[in-house]
């Protein structure tokens, strides 16, 4: 894999350790806090394909394409959810943060926010990525307004990009934070986190 390895992340919020699949069964018990498989505009395993999609993002892991992670609370210990460094271009160091979903209850808190922190800060502070990509369905306007807060700039609409799971074609609004935009979106994380204190 080279320059991009899978590696355990901390903060005070968010655990990322490699994702194994020992994971399975906290990861089924983190989709069912709200059933999030059927929402039409998210991609999150049901309990029934759970181990197929770990086995996919090893796979992909394997041939240097992703690097997978379970997403733990740091306060209690507990599995929440998945995130993904993907998409990874070895040649200009650019990566993609995708594949992330959490359980309802974890969903817009200090949780989602720290994690996008270890993220980004080893992306352009470790492995010297000059741009990170965030890509969401253009519908999923939660998720894209959770993108915008932390600095991301849309680059764009892939109109008719793929196809959801249900054979629906899906429009992919593409997001970037680029390494000159770094030092901001730092101090604009820190200052979430911060508030999430208060």
């Amino acid at each position: 894999m080279g320059w991009i390895e899978p590696v355990t992340l901390q903060g005070p919020h968010a655990t990322l350790v490699p994702l194994d699949p020992s994971h399975h069964d906290a990861l089924v018990r983190a989709a069912s806090d709200g059933a999030l498989w059927r929402h039409w505009y998210t991609s999150v395993p049901s309990p029934e394909t759970m181990a197929a999609a770990i086995v996919e993002r090893l796979a992909l892991r394997d041939s240097g394409m992703m690097i997978p992670f379970a997403v733990v609370d740091t306060a209690s210990g507990e599995t929440v959810g998945m995130t993904s460094f993907g998409n990874i271009d070895h040649t200009f160091r650019r990566v993609e943060i995708g594949w992330t979903w959490y359980a309802q209850r974890m969903q817009r808190t200090a949780l989602n926010t720290d994690a996008k922190r270890l993220l980004l800060t080893h992306a352009f502070e470790t492995l010297q990525c000059i741009a990170v990509e965030l890509r969401t369905h253009a519908l999923n306007l939660a998720s894209r307004r959770a993108i915008e807060r932390i600095g991301a700039r849309l680059d764009g609409i892939l109109r008719h990009h793929r196809r959801t799971d249900d054979g629906a074609l899906r429009d992919t609004c593409v997001y970037s934070i680029i390494a000159p935009d770094w030092p901001a979106v730092r101090m604009h994380l820190a200052w979430m986190l911060e508030r999430h204190r208060e």
